[in-house]
């Protein structure tokens, strides 16, 4: 089956018992039809760099998915009709990294983000 990450942002004022409650419900609805949810990690709250329906902040939580074509687009749906969830982001991937998403890492942790060229 298709590999995607999957992140979602939800509302700043749920707690984050009711944030990591929207990642149990969509994980429900993946593997409700035929997909599984390979990892899950909630971000916590994070400043937006502009404004999403009258919100600054917004809860950040990040799915690691392997699933058919038929449940992603279901879920993708729901999480439309959902109040609670501001935007979505879902990417096919070829392979799921491993370990903790590099926002779960420590700074030491994630190595060099760009290549360093010597100058000439």
């Amino acid at each position: 089956m298709p590999l995607y990450e999957h992140v979602f942002i939800s509302r700043q004022d749920l707690s984050n018992a009711q944030a990591e409650g929207l990642v149990e419900h969509f994980s429900t609805v993946l593997a409700d039809n035929g997909g599984k949810v390979v990892d899950s990690e909630y971000w916590g709250v994070k400043t937006m760099a502009y404004k999403i329906n009258k919100n600054r902040k917004g809860h950040y939580a990040y799915l690691r998915t392997d699933a058919p074509s038929a449940a992603v687009q279901e879920m993708e749906r729901l999480m439309g009709l959902h109040d609670d969830v501001m935007r979505i982001l879902t990417i096919k991937v070829d392979a799921h990294e491993e370990g903790p998403s590099v926002q779960m890492q420590k700074r030491d942790e994630r190595g060099d983000r760009r290549e360093r060229r010597p100058r000439d």
